[in-house]
């Protein structure tokens, strides 16, 4: 009978071990984890939105030059074709 009352007590103390370390962990979320995470988050939004930009920048350059010489996007593509089409062979 002893014995079975020490394992019920064991069980209570890790039950109430558990529980505890369950509240540390869910405090350190809260004031450590969360804040990290939404800062990163914010961070990445704003770097995926800057390479949005220049991507969209470059392409413009890119547009505003063929409509410039537009031969020389014509045989630059050609060249770039073929370059492709022996390698892939």
């Amino acid at each position: 009978m002893a014995h079975t009352n020490g394992l019920s007590d064991t069980v209570g103390d890790a039950t109430a071990q558990i529980a505890h370390l369950r509240a540390q962990v869910e405090a350190l979320m809260k004031d450590r984890v969360m804040p990290a995470m939404s800062d990163l988050t914010g961070r990445a939004e704003a770097a995926v939105s800057d390479a949005g930009q220049v991507v969209r920048d470059k392409a413009g350059v890119v547009s505003d030059q063929v409509r410039a010489q537009p031969l020389i996007a014509v045989v630059l593509a050609a060249g770039v074709g073929w370059v492709v089409g022996r390698l892939m062979r």
